[in-house]
């Protein structure tokens, strides 16, 4: 009996550990990585892609933890949400921080940082200053000095600066659930983040670890490492131990296609981008068969719009810009004595400054910018493309066409033929019977080298 009992047990305990995964499993689920990523520059598309490939990466190759070394001024709300939601459903732990000395999260590096499963500063870092300035896809307005105090009460009942309108005081008060709930969801200062949103509050490294917003002080990764470990962490698939000493850093480099979309994604480079399509296709337009400015303004064109797609986009600056260069156009091909053009130049301007809807200083296009493409797309498209124009519609001077019509002097004739003078050139000639040396003849045509002369002058 004792025997069947025995066997028994030893046999529930061999269905416990083959259900269940034991430490022995768990240790050959490990692979000893922890990957690295480093996140720097504005938030934007390209961050949302080079983010959801790391994890993609690190997943894919079972690493222990992937790290997120930022350093941000902030950037478009709509992808820091979209950063967000990368994180928090990992499942592998992703770990905020803020590096090297120096390196700032601010706005929505605060943002991803809350919702890291693990943040982490270096010394001489800082972050906060979360107040939202942009709404993705649309212009968020942004809270003045003035309207930071006093604080009062707004329709949904939570604290929104008095001087703001109803609709800002809801886009606070939306970023700080939001911000809220990350603070929630990991433990950390939920009061202070609200400050950060609602005052634009900012923290240093080593004050940020005293109240709660961050867990780590950590001089480099391998300090990281150490103090992470077997630290409790929530990730997407539910709460996991960390264990992170003497793993081996690997780092994600971005794609080719998300350095692409970086560069191009620059509201300045984008620009210029679609400006260069636009010429490219204009003058292939009007000088068709060069073959070269057209398919490289259409590549330009291509990727202009493609990056500004991924931007917050003013449609009505678009048709603006759109107005502008037609209105140009019109001016180079019409006399209008400048009032199309003028009207052109004002319309492009308006457009550019509306393109890229976003308050964020980082998604604006520079008035420098702005000025040069005026310049320059005025005198292409009124000055250049103007002299084509004409130069096009002037009478042709050479070959069959430009002698048509020609006045030639007779110095030799008989039998219908002979010699004359045109335009100081000495040619063969053939005409009437009746012409005599000295007479004036308009040329009617050219028969290879020989002039066909009409009439003699009245």
């Amino acid at each position: 009996m004792r025997h069947l009992a025995a066997a028994a047990l030893a046999l529930a305990g061999l269905v416990l550990w083959a259900a269940a995964p034991g430490a022995a499993e768990r240790q050959e689920q490990r692979s000893g990585i922890a990957a690295l990523s480093d996140i720097t520059g504005a938030i934007g598309p390209a961050t949302v892609k080079q983010i959801g490939e790391a994890i993609e990466t690190a997943e894919a190759e079972r690493a222990d933890i992937l790290i997120l070394r930022i350093n941000t001024p902030g950037g478009l709300v709509d992808s820091t949400r979209d950063i967000i939601s990368l994180i928090t459903t990992a499942d592998i732990p992703v770990i905020g921080y803020v590096a090297p000395a120096g390196a700032h999260a601010a706005s929505a590096g605060t943002y991803i940082m809350y919702a890291t499963s693990l943040a982490a500063m270096a010394p001489g870092s800082n972050l906060g200053a979360a107040t939202p300035v942009q709404m993705g896809g649309g212009g968020l307005p942004g809270l003045g000095e003035d309207d930071k105090t006093p604080e009062t009460k707004d329709a949904d009942g939570g604290k929104a600066p008095s001087g703001g309108t109803a609709m800002e005081h809801k886009i606070v008060n939306d970023a700080v659930a939001l911000i809220r709930g990350l603070a929630e969801l990991h433990g950390r200062n939920a009061e202070w983040a609200e400050e950060a949103v609602r005052d634009g509050a900012s923290l240093t490294a080593s004050d940020a670890v005293k109240q709660n917003v961050v867990e780590l002080l950590a001089g480099n990764i391998g300090e990281l490492l150490e103090k992470a470990d077997g630290r409790e962490v929530v990730t997407g698939a539910g709460k996991v131990t960390l264990e992170t000493k003497g793993l081996i850093v690997r780092t994600i480099e971005p794609s080719f296609l998300t350095k692409l979309l970086s560069l191009i994604s620059h509201p300045n480079v984008a620009f210029v981008l679609m400006m260069i399509g636009i010429y490219g296709l204009i003058f292939e337009f009007s000088n068709p068969g060069s073959f070269g400015p057209g398919i490289i303004g259409s590549i330009c064109l291509v990727l202009g719009f493609y990056a500004l797609n991924q931007l917050p986009l003013d449609y009505a600056g678009l048709a603006l810009i759109a107005l502008g260069i037609g209105l140009m156009v019109a001016e180079a091909v019409t006399p209008t004595f400048g009032a199309l053009g003028l009207g052109g130049l004002v319309a492009f301007v308006i457009g550019a400054t509306m393109l890229v809807d976003s308050d964020a200083p980082e998604f604006q296009l520079s008035w420098s910018v702005i000025a040069i493409t005026t310049i320059v797309t005025g005198l292409l498209l009124i000055l250049l493309l103007g002299y084509v124009w004409r130069e096009q519609r002037r009478r042709v001077t050479t070959g069959r066409e430009g002698m048509t019509g020609v006045k030639a002097r007779i110095v030799e004739w008989r039998e219908g033929e002979g010699y004359v003078l045109a335009q100081s050139e000495r040619w063969h000639a053939r005409g009437p019977r009746d012409l005599k040396p000295g007479d004036e003849v308009a040329v009617t045509g050219l028969d290879g080298l020989t002039l066909i002369l009409g009439d003699p002058q009245g």
